[in-house]
């Protein structure tokens, strides 16, 4: 039994009524077979009815490509009926990927010629909608002759075509330039808005308009000023707010006209000002003008006092109760917080109670606002607040909240002592969220600050004492520990609350954390370094101390193994020596020249004597077990016999052959200040693999965040990222970032590097995609 065809109507109720996807299924495919069959019969009465039925299958996800060519049939029609299906069907059907859509060609620009303004609507809007840029080439002439058409309904749909076309084709722009100045003078709302935003379009996209334009400046002001005055008309007002499509499209086109352009800056300062004060912001619409006439006066030359307007306004947006106006008014504060930083301090105490938000977005965008706003005269009631909402936020929130603690510190800190307290909270709140380099900062920091050296290690003594979780606090006062457990044991402390401490509860402190679950294997090592230097440092007998160290020879971890098999050879063999070699750890300049280690071997060789002392050699020897030398191997040089010329010859390594050339550091990317260098080693043992050192260094004023290098390379090759020291650049110059690329390149082929970089920089996201190709010949061959 063969089922007839459906009505549109009734396809549309049997495919609702289909209580199974299969069902559906199955009622679609016999009907695209019934459609099929009436395209195939050529029916001409009937093709309008089976295309409509077969765009409601397409919108439904189906496919339906072979119904574009009877869209075109129905084009050409002379039938109204056809050709308002047919170029539906195009609209939907057909676009640039499908060389079908040149054949409407033809079609579109007669009926753009034939005079009736529902055919010519349509074939607008269809160019609008699926135009490829020859097909506007083609068809721009027949559209600007019906920008000047009497009809309005036939301008507005000709100037949204023409904005479609400077889109796809900016070098069209002097077609509609001469006719733009004429419709400006147009008092329909749809013709004016869309002459508004092509004017915005042609601006934006070629320099001689922009400069043209210019000149209607005044005009445009006193269309504006009429509009917020007397009206447009009252049907396109909303909430009391005259026409605010149109205001906002108008101030978009004087941003841009404005634009570091003194006159025109100037000519349009009154009118701004006058929105500014005059616009009611208790509708969503009043708040939109104004923030488009904040912006405008940010963006062109204005005012000192009305860019205080401004910025005044956006702080008055922080205390509505409409969370999306919160949100757009931080984020245009972290834009201005640069350019006016004194203007947007005052609202410093509201930006703060933002942070206390339960919206996450907005808590996020108060606290890059918030960081923004330290400086030296707030620093320490800015972090303080900053350190309260560290205790309470949400955890997606910590480590940007804890990395951006640590920066501000760093870099507006009045005291040293006052720097050490913040990062010791800062660890202590949220340690397992800092950055990587956070432990070798605050080491460094506590070694340059001699006469903090007590002060401390008893703060970080008391700290370690009541929570050992926090991995990045364990190894600092671990650290801090070994360095100076001297000063923990000699008595009170003028700056501290007294503490007195025992040895053994030093020792039974750094045991806990080496036998807690929770500690890090280089955790272990820090406590297992500490308890060794405390062997010189500690007045008792070291007999725990070498017990700890024999016990963990047998680790399992092999980095601990090796430092437990070395410490225990010194006590056993070099005890006279141990003393001169755990001394306290000399302080490294940051930015400072380091002197390479094979330099200052050689140096050492010239100066020290020529010895053979068999305990010197043996103790080189056990250094070198891990470096795979052999008995027979070469012997080293002799070493001084003194302890203080064992010390120096400690780190020599058995003779190797000459290091080759240095290969040119690579400046691959640059952009608002932030730089990304590469370097290249290639170990001598390995001439296969190529280490490259990605460093990116920040000398803009805003920091770099969410940073994130990903790299690829032809398969040829063997790529591995190791992970990078932060994900945070900090401004002005700070510390850098550096990511490590080990690639493995067995066949010496020409390599070639493509990375792509992710961050976010005054606020706005950047992804920036490039293919490095002048690499140094020495990196491959």
């Amino acid at each position: 039994m063969v089922v007839p065809s459906l009505k549109l109507q009734d396809l549309i109720e049997e495919i609702r009524g289909a209580k199974t996807q299969a069902q559906e299924r199955e009622v679609i495919q016999r009907e695209c077979a019934h459609i099929r069959a009436s395209f195939r019969d050529g029916d001409p009465l009937q093709r309008h009815r089976q295309l409509a039925k077969l765009l409601y299958v397409h919108m439904l996800g189906y496919p339906a490509h072979f119904g574009q060519m009877e869209c075109l049939k129905l084009i050409a029609s002379p039938r109204f009926i056809d050709k308002r299906v047919g170029y539906l069907g195009a609209m939907l059907l057909l676009d640039e990927r499908q060389d079908a859509h040149l054949l409407i060609t033809n079609s579109i620009k007669n009926d753009l010629s034939q005079g009736v303004q529902a055919v010519q609507g349509l074939a607008l809007c269809t160019l609008s909608t699926m135009g490829s840029a020859e097909m506007c080439r083609d068809l721009a002439t027949e559209v600007e002759k019906l920008l000047l058409e009497p009809s309005p309904y036939v301008r507005k749909k000709a100037v949204l075509t023409a904005v479609h076309m400077i889109r796809k084709v900016p070098e069209l722009s002097d077609i509609f330039l001469p006719v733009c100045a004429k419709l400006l003078h147009e008092r329909h709302h749809g013709v004016l808005l869309g002459t508004i935003t092509l004017i915005t379009e042609l601006c934006e996209r070629s320099p001689a308009a922009l400069k043209h334009f210019r000149k209607v400046v005044p005009q445009l002001v006193r269309i504006f000023r009429t509009l917020v005055t007397t009206g447009h008309t009252t049907e396109h007002s909303v909430s009391g707010v005259s026409d605010p499509f149109l205001q906002v499209q108008i101030l978009r086109l004087l941003r841009i006209l404005g634009r570091n352009h003194e006159e025109s800056s100037e000519s349009m300062n009154d009118l701004l000002a006058q929105v500014a004060t005059n616009t009611d912001t208790s509708r969503n619409s009043g708040s939109a003008v104004l923030f488009e006439t904040v912006l405008t006066i940010m963006d062109i030359r204005s005012a000192a006092g009305l860019r205080v307007l401004a910025v005044n306004i956006l702080g008055r947006f922080l205390l509505n109760s409409d969370k999306n106006i919160r949100y757009v008014a931080l984020t245009s504060l972290l834009r201005l917080v640069q350019s006016d930083h004194s203007a947007v301090q005052r609202h410093r105490p509201t930006v703060v109670e933002c942070l206390r938000e339960p919206d996450a977005s907005l808590s996020r965008r108060a606290l890059e606002l918030s960081l923004a706003l330290v400086n030296s005269s707030n620093v320490r009631a800015m972090i303080q607040e900053l350190q309260g909402f560290l205790e309470s936020c949400p955890l997606d929130l910590r480590a940007d909240c804890a990395s951006g603690i640590l920066l501000a510190a760093e870099r507006f800190a009045p005291t040293k002592r006052w720097h050490i307290d913040t990062i010791l909270r800062v660890l202590t709140t949220a340690g397992a969220h800092v950055r990587d380099d956070a432990v070798a900062n605050l080491t460094q920091l506590i070694g340059g600050a001699q006469e903090l050296h007590a002060y401390s290690v008893r703060r970080l003594y008391r700290a370690l004492a009541q929570d050992i979780s926090q991995q990045p606090l364990v190894q600092v006062a671990a650290w801090c520990i070994g360095e100076y457990g001297d000063l923990l044991l000699e008595g009170s402390c003028e700056e501290t609350e007294p503490l007195q401490v025992e040895e053994e509860e030093v020792l039974a402190l750094l045991e806990g954390v080496l036998q807690s679950h929770m500690s890090l294997p280089a955790t272990r090592g820090y406590a297992l370094t500490a308890l060794m230097k405390l062997s010189t440092r500690l007045r008792g007998d070291n007999n725990r101390i070498r017990q700890v160290v024999s016990i963990y020879g047998s680790c399992l971890d092999v980095e601990l193994q090796q430092r437990a098999v070395e410490y225990n050879t010194l006590f056993q063999k070099y005890d006279h020596m141990r003393a001169a070699i755990l001394e306290k750890m000399p302080l490294v300049e940051r930015g400072g020249h380091h002197v390479d280690v094979e330099e200052e071997a050689k140096e050492s060789k010239e100066a020290a004597p020529v010895s053979t002392d068999p305990q010197a050699s043996k103790l080189l020897d056990l250094l070198d077990l891990l470096d795979g030398t052999s008995g027979d191997a070469q012997q080293p040089p002799a070493l001084d016999p003194s302890p203080e010329g064992t010390l120096i010859h400690l780190l020599d390594l058995p003779c190797a052959p000459p290091a080759p050339a240095p290969i040119p550091n690579l400046r691959v990317f640059e952009r608002e200040g932030l730089q990304l260098n590469l370097s290249f080693v290639r170990p001598p043992g390995t001439p296969a693999l190529l280490l490259i050192t990605v460093t990116a260094t920040n000398a803009s004023e805003g920091d770099v965040t969410h940073f994130v290098c990903q790299a690829a390379v032809p398969k040829s090759f063997q790529l591995q990222l190791q992970a990078p020291s932060g994900d945070t650049v900090p401004a002005q110059g700070g510390l850098p970032m550096t990511q490590l690329l080990r690639i493995l390149n067995p066949n010496k082929a020409p390599l070639r590097l493509k990375l792509r970089l992710t961050y976010n920089h005054f606020g706005q996201s950047v992804q920036e995609v490039f293919e490095v190709n002048n690499l140094p010949v020495e990196t491959w061959q």
